[in-house]
Formats: structure tokens, C-alpha cells, sequence
């Protein structure tokens, strides 16, 4: 830890802290800004008043840093060292630092307008420009007006343009925290490649024969991508001749990805062992892997992308920004001086490359953000007029009114409905969450809920429909529900009722290719979902016994038998909503 460069700024950091409401931090590659700055506050008496919160912009790296800061302070996580993310929640009453995302911050705003129980607020990797992030930027700077006394708020970034955030605060200081960066070499390809998979196979094993030990760190696009090329990677290092080169390890990493496989790429390989490490973008800036020496550049990240005009997003694999080039090639100088490989041209990089990336509002729906800040009921806040670090163009901005018009949770005028109000309580896009009301109206809730939680997956739930060449499984992924002609929605639901009636049983994922973490994160979020339900609106509960089950017309979802004998057809569990001596009288 004492050879982070930005523990020797410890002084001056806090200094400018406690004489400013606001501080930006640009903490360079490898300088510890997001582990470290939350101690140093917290060693200096900033959480005997408060909560100090850092957010993440991906869930990952909130979880990741949170545990890492658990273990360097001695604590365990969850206790006096937390994490929040969007149905999940780490913390307790003991909790005095706290890393969550960003959305999960906004939701706190939304019962908690002044967020009393944070002392200091600091928004971290804010060079990423997450939609969540950049409306938390305008909302934090209101926020000081109200408690400029006991609030301090750090925005820190590894490549932010500092002088654009400080006078979009007021101004405010700017510090600069060096990283610890050796040379970096930087090798471009003479031509655009064909497949840029199989130009990163050939370049990854290209260094593992040539190149002196070091681990390697490939940029891809997405999980995807990231199996493939770790696939043939495996079977190229498996063949190649015994004696001719070290060992190696090869490890994805991506957000959906569980965290027991996440961790492994933070472990030390054994002695004479390379280490390929195949990532998303994730690997840029919100997760530093030590040891690595090589990094091969795709020059490519997968991107969403919203159309106002078609009122469709579509996931666009687009070229990367200059600032995402060099935050790659940063990551070979963490160790030892290092070797960056762009699988582009020096012409490509200097012509046709984008300065800085897009900010996320000037390429996402805002539907759900302009219900946020309405739902808020702050008098001195214009949606139209919002302070944003980057405005979005008026054509987004008329195309979420309308949405939120069409689906009722906004009248005429522009005000928020009772409708919306509802909408905005629940963790999810305005359509899901009207889909829920309205289900909720015709009866159908049960199996509302189930699509609206498989749709809230981090991941593809749906199998692959490749041949399967496991002999060892029982059932094909063809074995499968189809959604009878209706497509991947009925199909979505009709999976998670054969789990169901399976009683949740893990193994028939795995027969059945489905992703075991993302079906019990659906599971979960289904429970979450049904309970926000129960809070926010008046949801018919009907209390069933066993014995005297008749499936109601058109509804398909299976009735679980429980000890007690009774169950709720909505919870699909036993069910608080009414006590055992209501049951019969209810069934």
C-alpha cells in the first residue's frame, strides 16, 4: 500500500477538502484514488458524522473495490466496509463506508432528498459519463447550496477534463495525483484486420512465445467475443510444443461474470505462469489487474445506443475514443516498463479516433431519467432547463415526454401522475414498470413479475442453440420451452415456470445450459420486484389451499405446496398478507 502514489498527496488532498465544499481529483492510472481516498477520509473523522459513498458506474467494480477496502482495513465486508447495488445490498448499520453505483445513489435521493446520512459523497471513474452519473453531477451541485456546511463532494477520474467539471462547479480546486506509470511501447498493425479475434489469438500467442514473461491483457467486446477467444486461446497453448514456452493461465473477465471467477484475476500466477487475461472494457479504468505487462487493443467496444426517432436501443460495436486508447495502453506500465499492440493503424488512431468517448445521455433513452427528476418534486428543477455537465439534445428530451405521455406517467402539462409516481418506485425502465401496474389491473402480476425480473438478467439467459457436444448432460437446451410461437418473452416465462416446478433446482440449469447465477439473480429480483409491488400498489393476494386447487382460465403458473398447505398465488410463498386463521376463509 505505501507505494501508492496517491497516499503521499494525503495531506494536500485533505487540506483542499476540508477548506472546499467540492474538490476534483484526476488520479492518473494506477494512482489508488478509489480505494485509498475513502480511507484517508475516513482516518481523518469524516465518517464520525456520516457515511462517506463512492460510486461505481458498474456493478463490478462497486463490488470489487468494496471488498478489497474491507480487507485492507481489517473488517469484514458488509460490516463497517459495504456495497449497494441494484438488488443487493451489502451494508448494516455498522456501515461507515459505502461504495454503490450510481443508479443506486439516485434511488436514495428519491426518499432521502438531501441524502442526510452521507458526510461526503465522492463520484468516482466520473470520465466514463454514465447517464446516472452525469445526473448525479447536477443534483450534487444543488445539493451543496442546501448543505454546503456538512457536505463535502470529491469527483475523481483518471482522465476527466478537470477544468470543465471545476467551472461547471463553481470554480472549484482541481488536483492532479500522478500514477505510478513506466514507458509504455506503443506497436500499431500496418492494416485494419479482418477478424480482430483472430488478430488478438495470433498476437496473444505470438507474445507467449517471444516475449519475456509478463501477463497479458486483451481488450475485446464483449462476453461473447470473450469466450470465443478464450476458447481457441486454450486450444493454441494446449498445442504448442512442450518446452517451448512457460505456462499459462487464461481468465475471462466481464460483468457477468460471478465474483468467485472475478477474483481469480486479482490472485498472483505460480512461478513460470503467464496470465491472459480476456476483458470488456471493464479492465480500462474501474478494475486494475497488476502483474500485466502486454496489452493487445481491439480498438473496438460494444456500445449501447438509443434511436429517438425509432424508439430502439441496438448494441453497436463501435471504435474506441482516443482517451480509451491510452487508458489500454496504461495498463501494460503498471509494473514493469510494457508493450501495448494495436491491432490498427498509427492513421486510423490519429484521423479517424474521437478525441473523448460520447457521454452516455447523448446516446440513451432519457425516458427514465426525466421520470426521476419529476418524480423528485423540486420546484427549482426545469427538466428542459436541467443543469447538465453535457445538455442532451431537445429531440431526446421531447422523445422521453412522450413516452412517459403515451404510457400515462405524465399528463398534458408535463406533471408527473399518480401513475408515474408509482412507476418511479420501482428499479426499472418506465415500460417494465408500467407493464407491472397494468398487469397488476388484469390479473396477470404473477406472471408480470417472472418476465420483468428474467428481463432485469445481467445477462442472455436464453441457451445458445449450438450443437451440444457434453455427452455427459441429460437434456439438450432444445428440451426447452419455445414460448408457443409467442416469442422470447412467453419463452422467458415459461422457463422460469419449469424451473419452478422443478423447485428451483440448480442442477437443471446446468443440464438445460442456462446460466445457474443468472437464474437465481432472477429469482431474487423476482421476490424484490413482488415485494416493491406490494408497498406501491394495491396487489390482489389470493390465498390458495392445496387441496382444492383449480387453475384459474389462461393463468399457467404452478401453485407450490408449503408445509402450512396454503400459498400465494402472487409471492408463489406463503404469504404475510394474511395470518393462517384468514387462510381458509380466503381459499
Amino acid at each position: 500500500m505505501a507505494q501508492l502514489p496517491i497516499l503521499q498527496f494525503e495531506e494536500k488532498i485533505i487540506e483542499t477538502v476540508e477548506q472546499n465544499p467540492v474538490v476534483v481529483v484526476i488520479g492518473e492510472t494506477g494512482s489508488g484514488k478509489s480505494t485509498q481516498l475513502s480511507q484517508m477520509l475516513h482516518r481523518r473523522g469524516y465518517t464520525k458524522s456520516g457515511i462517506i459513498g463512492v460510486t461505481q458506474p458498474r456493478r463490478v467494480a462497486a463490488v470489487s473495490v468494496a471488498r478489497r477496502v474491507a480487507e485492507e482495513l481489517g473488517v469484514h465486508l458488509g460490516e463497517e466496509v459495504g456495497y449497494a447495488i441494484r438488488f443487493e445490498d451489502r451494508t448494516s448499520e455498522r456501515t461507515r463506508i459505502k461504495y454503490l453505483t450510481d443508479g443506486v445513489l439516485l434511488r436514495e435521493n428519491l426518499s432521502d432528498p438531501e441524502l442526510g446520512q452521507y458526510s461526503v459523497i465522492i463520484l468516482d471513474e466520473a470520465h466514463e459519463r454514465s447517464l446516472n452519473t452525469d445526473i448525479l453531477m447536477g443534483l450534487v451541485k444543488r445539493l451543496i447550496r442546501l448543505r454546503i456546511s456538512n457536505l463535502k463532494v470529491l469527483i475523481t477520474s483518471a482522465t476527466l477534463d478537470g477544468d470543465k467539471v471545476s467551472k461547471f462547479f463553481s470554480n472549484c480546486p482541481v488536483l492532479t495525483v500522478p500514477g505510478k506509470l513506466y514507458p509504455v511501447e506503443i506497436l500499431y498493425g500496418n492494416e485494419r484486420p479482418k477478424s480482430y479475434l483472430e488478430s488478438c489469438l495470433k498476437t496473444a500467442i505470438d507474445i507467449h512465445t517471444q516475449e519475456p514473461e509478463g501477463d497479458v491483457l486483451i481488450f475485446m467486446t464483449g462476453q461473447d467475443d470473450i469466450e470465443k477467444l478464450v476458447s481457441k486461446l486454450e486450444e493454441k497453448v494446449y498445442n504448442l510444443e512442450e518446452g517451448s514456452c512457460m505456462d499459462a493461465i487464461i481468465l475471462p473477465l466481464h460483468g457477468s461474470l460471478p465474483p468467485e471467477l472475478q477474483v481469480r484475476v486479482f490472485s498472483r500466477p505460480p512461478p513460470n505462469c503467464r496470465r491472459f487475461i480476456v476483458a470488456t472494457n471493464i479492465a480500462e479504468t474501474s478494475l486494475t489487474v497488476d502483474g500485466v505487462v502486454y496489452v493487445i487493443d481491439s480498438g473496438y467496444v460494444k456500445q449501447r445506443q438509443y434511436n429517438p426517432s425509432t424508439g430502439m436501443y441496438s448494441l453497436d460495436v463501435v471504435q474506441i475514443s482516443k482517451v480509451q486508447a491510452n487508458q489500454r495502453a496504461g495498463r501494460a506500465g503498471r509494473t514493469l516498463p510494457g508493450k501495448c499492440y494495436r491491432l490498427y493503424t498509427s492513421m486510423d488512431y490519429q484521423e479517424e479516433f474521437l478525441d473523448v468517448t460520447v457521454p452516455e445521455i447523448q446516446r440513451s433513452s432519457l425516458a427514465g431519467s426525466v421520470l426521476y427528476l419529476k418524480s423528485l418534486d423540486l420546484p427549482d428543477i426545469d427538466i428542459l432547463r436541467f443543469d447538465f455537465l453535457d445538455p442532451p439534445t431537445s429531440e431526446s428530451l421531447e422523445d422521453a415526454l412522450k413516452q412517459l405521455y403515451l404510457i400515462d406517467a405524465i399528463d398534458e402539462n408535463g406533471s408527473i401522475t399518480s401513475i408515474g409516481r408509482t412507476m418511479a418506485e420501482l428499479p426499472l425502465e418506465p415500460s417494465l414498470s408500467r407493464t407491472l401496474i397494468e398487469a397488476n389491473e388484469y390479473g396477470c402480476i404473477s406472471q408480470a413479475l417472472t418476465v420483468a425480473a428474467m428481463l432485469s438478467a445481467e445477462t442472455t439467459l436464453l441457451p445458445n442453440r449450438r450443437k451440444n457436444t457434453d455427452k455427459k448432460r441429460k437434456h439438450s437446451s432444445l428440451d426447452l420451452p419455445d414460448g408457443s410461437g409467442l416469442g422470447d418473452h412467453i419463452q422467458l416465462l415459461q422457463i422460469f415456470e419449469v424451473w419452478d416446478q422443478k423447485k428451483y433446482d440448480v442442477s437443471w440449469c446446468k443440464d438445460h445450459d442456462l446460466q445457474v447465477r443468472g437464474m437465481l439473480f432472477v429469482k431474487d429480483v423476482r421476490k424484490q420486484l413482488c415485494q416493491i409491488m406490494q408497498k406501491i400498489a394495491k396487489v390482489n393476494h389470493r390465498i390458495i389451499r392445496r387441496m382444492d386447487i383449480q387453475k384459474p382460465k389462461g393463468e399457467s403458473t404452478r401453485v407450490l405446496e408449503f408445509e402450512e398447505g396454503f400459498m400465494c398465488w402472487l409471492c408463489q410463498s406463503t404469504c404475510r398478507e394474511n395470518d393462517s386463521s384468514q387462510w381458509l376463509s380466503n381459499s
